[in-house]
């Protein structure tokens, strides 16, 4: 199976008075790029929540929000530092000397200043940590493959459609060169018999111009070509897994080959066949950009 680039996953654990919640957003991306947002207490898993998304994911673009609570009251502690308040109230009372005035200093102002109270939250077990959080990950992560896997599924089958309507066009193109050639060969024919008249008409000569005229248009190795790049992507698809970078580089094939096939056209029903051929590579290419 093959699976684009976009996808989305939201999973939230419980885990005794924790509460972890992921969400993760993605799109399509050239490399994997992710962005990760979540609280300080949890910033030291970082490395290893990118490890696990190398685990389950091979390109694109990441988004990922973490949000974690924990309703235990006791997980935090005020602190009080009587130290920094000494400092404040030696200072204040050097200010009240100095200056001449009343210390009105009172012990709800002096509470207020800066460093006075600080809050501490609890240590918590690195461990216990990490396995709420790390199942939260992983199952945001496999919702995240899931609707990548549905939407590459939609791809595929629209990229198919695609593909055969493509070889149809190239077999028509096919079809049409002799018809092409042997066209060329009447107007020669006829050309030469309005300026010459009755007079014989030298077959070896027009066979000559014909078969240069047959060279200058041929587009034999190019629809051989093209043939094989379209059967080589159909079955890379079919095949599928991390196909997205090698079905870049077929689709690019097909185009050069569809560019050479559009200049060497010198009958309009073969152009208009060459002109749709490289808008649906176009199309193509642009789907083919999602995929993993």
């Amino acid at each position: 199976m093959i699976r684009s680039m976009t996808g989305f996953g939201r999973a939230e654990i419980h885990e005794d008075s924790r509460r972890y919640t992921v969400e993760i957003k993605t799109v399509n991306h050239r490399y994997l790029e992710a962005n990760i947002k979540m609280p300080k207490a949890l910033s030291i898993f970082e490395s290893s929540i990118r490890t696990i998304l190398k685990e389950y994911l091979e390109r694109g673009k990441v988004d990922m929000f973490i949000t974690y609570e924990d309703s235990n009251n006791s997980s935090g502690s005020v602190k009080y530092n009587s130290a920094v308040a000494h400092q404040y109230f030696d200072y204040l009372n050097q200010m009240s000397e100095e200056f001449g005035l009343d210390n009105d200093i009172r012990i709800s102002g002096l509470s207020r200043f800066p460093e006075v109270f600080t809050m501490e939250e609890a240590e918590v077990d690195e461990d216990t940590l990490w396995k709420g959080l790390e199942k939260a990950v992983r199952g945001a992560l496999a919702q995240v493959v899931e609707t990548r896997t549905v939407e590459g599924e939609n791809l595929k089958k629209d990229l198919i459609e695609k593909l055969d309507d493509m070889l149809k066009g190239v077999a028509f193109i096919e079809e049409r060169a002799p018809g092409v050639v042997e066209e060329y060969r009447s107007r020669l024919k006829a050309k030469i018999h309005d300026m010459l008249g009755n007079a014989e008409i030298d077959e070896a000569r027009i066979v000559t111009e014909v078969t240069i005229y047959a060279d200058k248009i041929s587009v034999d190795e190019e629809v051989v070509r093209l043939k094989s790049h379209i059967e080589t992507m159909k079955n890379t698809i079919e095949k599928g897994g991390h196909i997205g970078r090698k079905l870049d580089f077929i689709a690019q094939e097909m185009n050069r080959e569809a560019n050479t096939t559009l200049s060497k056209a010198n009958d309009l029903a073969t152009s208009d066949v060459a002109i749709e051929l490289k808008t649906s590579i176009e199309k193509v290419r642009e789907q083919i950009q999602n995929i993993e």
